[in-house]
């Protein structure tokens, strides 16, 4: 089970010195720099003796050669924990680190099977919204193509919610993030793949997000808090069951047209639950129509409503209420992301949806 750390300096001490390390591979960008957590790190060895090997070599959306610089670096440093401070893309490249650094080098360790290790690792999340230090899943960049590696070895095995790191973030993100992790929350609640512990974890995020909106956005260190927990419950939630097609529909959204992932997806979301409501006869999920309107009713509780259309609403609704934008589409717009759609994607959503009815989706947001 993951462990949560207090957020206090005792805490950590306590936490770093339990581990045994003697060396902490640290994975973060220059702007842990500005942060308490960065000033903790950098006392960390004077205070408790346990030396810091800062890697920072990494960009947004990483790529495989630079997490085979990390862990060239952490094998010469002779490193035997890992830390990571930051959004998705340091999680990821560190998840990756601690994955490979115990492999073969002979060939690439993309096409291994990974091997895993019970290294300890530490995660400080610096968005509220990706979840990826609840996740098996780490996305980087092999010869230019999004990859996916995947193993339950690569979740951090401690994480720390501070909520001083969502403070100085831009608007738009601090709401893009949030609502990346409701839509985490939302598509795992109806996944064919759900279970009754993921659709309660869901529930739980669903619950949170909703409650801790206006203290998040209004930056209250309990309101960012909050939300850095529902993120990692969210987490824990697509961990067990992935995403579905809110996620497959947004990838172009965000390459084509700029959009930030959690509005890219929020946008697809607010048109597929709708759709969904109307057209259970399109059901997919092997537990069939009535488990899937049950589900819906089920889902509809959980966000504070009376009916499914009314919960599809509300969250129309909030993407309304955020101020974000939809793209203006021309017909080969649609065309183009309509035919972008990964299909093997689709395969967790509860609704068979053609390139005709996606197509259309995309025109209705």
């Amino acid at each position: 089970m993951q462990k949560i750390i207090d957020n206090t300096p005792e805490a950590l001490d306590a936490y770093f010195t339990q581990t045994g390390a003697k060396k902490v591979f640290l994975v973060g960008g220059k702007s842990m720099d500005k942060l308490k957590i960065g000033e903790y790190f950098s006392k960390l060895e004077e205070r408790t003796g346990i030396n810091v090997v800062r890697f920072s070599d990494f960009k947004p959306n990483p790529g495989y050669e630079s997490v085979l610089a990390g862990v060239k670096l952490f094998r010469e440093s002779g490193c035997d924990m890992i830390a990571a401070v930051g959004g998705g893309s340091a999680m990821d490249t560190a998840k990756c680190i601690k994955m490979y650094a115990t492999m073969d080098d002979s060939t690439d360790h993309i096409k291994q099977e990974i091997v895993p290790n019970d290294m300890e690792f530490l995660a400080v999340p610096t968005t509220a919204g990706t979840g990826s230090e609840a996740t098996r899943y780490s996305i980087i960049y092999y010869n230019g193509v999004k990859t996916t590696v995947t193993d339950d070895s690569s979740i951090p095995t401690a994480v720390l919610f501070d909520p001083d790191t969502l403070r100085s973030l831009p608007d738009y993100q601090k709401k893009a993030t949030m609502l990346d992790a409701l839509c985490h929350a939302v598509e795992s609640y109806w996944s064919v793949h759900s279970t009754d512990e993921s659709k309660a974890f869901a529930a739980q995020a669903i619950k949170l997000i909703f409650a801790a909106k206006d203290g998040y956005l209004a930056n209250t260190d309990e309101g960012n808090s909050d939300m850095l927990k529902a993120a990692n419950i969210a987490g824990k939630a697509i961990n067990i069951t992935a995403t579905t097609a809110g996620h497959a529909m947004c990838y172009k959204l965000t390459s084509d047209f700029g959009l930030a992932h959690g509005h890219a997806s929020a946008l697809c979301v607010k048109v597929l639950f709708p759709y969904m409501v109307q057209n259970t006869h399109l059901c997919t999920d092997e537990r069939g129509e009535g488990y899937f309107v049950e589900m819906l009713d089920e889902l509809a509780e959980v966000m504070g409503c009376d009916t499914p259309m009314a919960a599809a609403e509300k969250f129309w609704a909030l993407i309304d209420e955020l101020g974000m934008e939809v793209p203006a589409f021309t017909e080969k717009d649609l065309e183009k992301l309509a035919g972008a759609v990964n299909t093997d994607r689709l395969k967790n959503h509860p609704i068979s949806l053609e390139p005709w009815s996606i197509k259309m989706l995309y025109g209705r947001m």
